[in-house]
């Protein structure tokens, strides 16, 4: 059996939950896969269902148990993954594209050099990886509104460190394993802080207070640090100086 046919796997958590698989590593084909099954359970409408979300290659689903039986969830989901490539399907329509300012290197990302060594390119080089990359927000998560947002290149497989960051400020802009990440508040890391946004990934007053959702797309331009500072006193927004268009 190959690695494509083992999956998708329906899999119960905890009483309420059920978690459908489309593989135990991320790809760009599993993640698609994830995103697209969301949208079709969304679709269904199905009764009983309180909650859905994606993580990088699956999708969770929260569930009622007294107005929808496990058994019968499981066939529906069964029919809905039957017979389709999953991995294939287009993304979900109604995605946000984003275009984000963002200051590389110097006192805002004082790992960006280092970054750029393990991924065996100049700085150069790196800002370009950076910047002229369509990224996905793979899923959001670990704190309120953090977006994973990937993939660069192969060459920026680069592994988390084996020392840790003890705070970097909401807002940074961190790199490991292909992935992007804008810190959503302070936080101590293991991954390379490299630059900074005046994006903030939480807005808990907001009536959307996540802006960035899964699937969404993500470019990044880069700006100094003097530009990123008058963004941060003049775009109250907490947009950051972002610009967004939904993608048909």
């Amino acid at each position: 059996m190959t690695e494509v046919e083992r999956w998708p796997r329906i899999r119960d958590i905890g009483l309420a939950g059920k978690l459908v698989s489309f593989g135990d590593t991320l790809s760009d084909s599993a993640n698609r896969a994830a995103l697209a099954f969301r949208a079709a359970v969304e679709a269904e409408r199905w009764e009983g269902i309180e909650e859905t979300a994606t993580t990088l290659v699956s999708v969770y689903l929260r569930y009622d148990p007294l107005r929808l039986g496990d058994d019968a969830l499981d066939e529906r989901l069964a029919a809905l993954l039957d017979g389709k490539d999953w991995r294939a399907m287009p993304l979900p329509r109604g995605r946000t594209l984003w275009r984000i300012p963002a200051v590389l290197g110097g006192p805002s990302g004082p790992q960006f050099i280092e970054a750029a060594s393990c991924a065996g390119v100049d700085a150069a080089q790196a800002r370009r990886d950076v910047t002229e990359a369509r990224l996905r927000v793979l899923t959001v998560g670990f704190a309120p509104g953090q977006p994973y947002i990937g993939e660069l290149p192969e060459r920026w497989n680069i592994a988390r460190m084996t020392r840790l960051n003890p705070q970097v400020p909401g807002g940074s802009l961190v790199v490991s394993i292909r992935q992007l990440i804008i810190f959503s508040g302070p936080t101590p890391t293991g991954w390379r802080h490299i630059g900074k946004t005046a994006f903030d990934c939480f807005r808990p007053e907001a009536e959307r207070p996540f802006p960035l959702s899964s699937g969404d797309e993500v470019t990044f331009r880069e700006v100094t640090g003097e530009e990123l500072d008058y963004i941060r006193a003049t775009d109250l927004s907490g947009n950051g100086g972002a610009t967004r268009e939904k993608m048909k």
